[in-house]
């Protein structure tokens, strides 16, 4: 009788099918099972980045979230909804685990990296053996969509969810040299009202969809204010300025 398969949490990189790892590649085709998070009735962006990859005999199990922008972080349904949503979709990859089947769980960027493979990771890494692949993230991916150098010598850099109320913003801005906006979509009117109060907005750059197919990258000072940011944009504002 063959033992429990094993779990991996194999990053594929900001979007680009090429920026993915050797070894995500190797484990990701060996896998019998692949699992992906994705949005009810859409592709799912981590599968159409491993799609080019992915093997004609390989099972796709789609985790698909229950709302994902409908429902506030700050309302109490969000926790609890999303919970057992987690709780579910580990369930179901814990019964490939138990016959025996390895699954491969995808994600862009970096699983450890505000990645939703995490949630899996802390229900089932006690049961069964984990890996986890890195992957390049989604904010380097952009930086060097920007060719935008994001720290240089001893800056410090602050990552700020987008999710954070206004003053928390200007706080981590008024302490750090260079600065990522994640999680930017329907925050970004308040993270330029931030950046403006932090004196910063000339130097903030918003890429759109880097290193994917249609990446867009602009002074954020130029996007229009009455234009909603898609769901897959970053804010960067570089680090130290002029050449060393």
């Amino acid at each position: 009788m063959t033992g429990p398969g094993t779990l991996f949490g194999i990053g594929l990189g900001p979007g680009d099918p090429e920026l993915i790892t050797l070894k995500a590649l190797r484990l990701l085709r060996g896998a019998p099972v692949v699992a992906a998070f994705a949005k009810p009735g859409r592709p799912g962006q981590a599968l159409g980045i491993a799609a080019p990859h992915l093997l004609p005999e390989q099972q796709v199990l789609r985790l698909e979230y229950p709302f994902t922008t409908e429902v506030s972080l700050h309302d109490p349904r969000y926790a609890r909804d999303m919970g057992d949503f987690y709780d579910q979709a580990a369930d179901q990859v814990a019964q490939c685990l138990a016959e025996g089947r390895d699954v491969a769980v995808i994600c862009e960027g970096d699983p450890f990296f505000y990645g939703s493979y995490m949630y899996l990771h802390d229900r089932l890494s006690h049961r069964f053996e984990a890996q986890v692949v890195p992957g390049i993230t989604g904010m380097s991916g952009c930086w060097t969509q920007a060719n935008a150098p994001i720290t240089h010598g001893d800056d410090v850099l602050t990552v700020i969810p987008g999710t954070l109320l206004e003053d928390a913003m200007v706080s981590h801005l008024s302490r750090t040299q260079a600065a990522v906006f994640m999680k930017v979509g329907r925050n970004l009117p308040r993270i330029r009202t931030a950046l403006i109060q932090a004196g910063l907005l000339e130097r903030a750059i918003l890429v759109e969809r880097g290193t994917m197919a249609g990446a867009q990258v602009m002074p954020l000072a130029q996007w229009p204010q009455d234009r909603p940011a898609p769901y897959f944009t970053i804010v960067l504002v570089p680090g130290r300025q002029g050449v060393r």
